[in-house]
């Protein structure tokens, strides 16, 4: 192994860390919002929501936890080939590469808790429109479509 090849993982581990900050500024300004509305009008569907959101910012920041420690793996691999530790260097490369499968998987899993995020906001909505004279029928026909 070369020097050149852990850093080859440094743009990828960069722009991962980046996607992971942006989600969890997302995620932050989303509870902002909805700690608001909750003050104003509490609402179970926000409750549930928030239990969501806190789920997911805990994943976030595992996700970076993880992420950071694959780049100092890292780094760490590319000090062990500059001194000629090649065998040391090829155990920190791949446990590197290890720790980031477990970031990007992390990653997956909180993809599916955004998407029941989003079922959770749909399943008020519906409850909503159920409130309506013709809510029952325009309920009926939304899960259908």
């Amino acid at each position: 192994m070369n020097l050149t090849t852990p850093a080859l993982l440094f743009p990828a581990i960069s722009l991962i860390l980046l996607a992971y900050t942006n989600r969890f500024l997302g995620l932050s300004s989303v509870i902002r919002h909805l700690y608001g509305e909750y003050q104003q009008h509490p609402d179970e569907t926000l409750l549930r929501q928030i239990s969501n959101l806190r789920r997911r910012v805990l994943l976030v920041r595992n996700m970076q936890i993880v992420g950071t420690a694959s780049m100092c793996l890292c780094v760490v691999s590319m000090m062990l080939v500059y001194y000629r530790h090649d065998s040391y260097a090829v155990y920190a490369f791949g446990l590197s590469l290890l720790l980031m499968l477990l970031s990007l998987l992390i990653s997956v899993y909180e993809m599916f808790l955004s998407g029941d995020a989003l079922n959770i906001l749909l399943s008020g909505m519906e409850q909503e429109l159920e409130k309506l004279d013709d809510g029952p029928r325009l309920a009926r026909r939304i899960k259908r479509d």
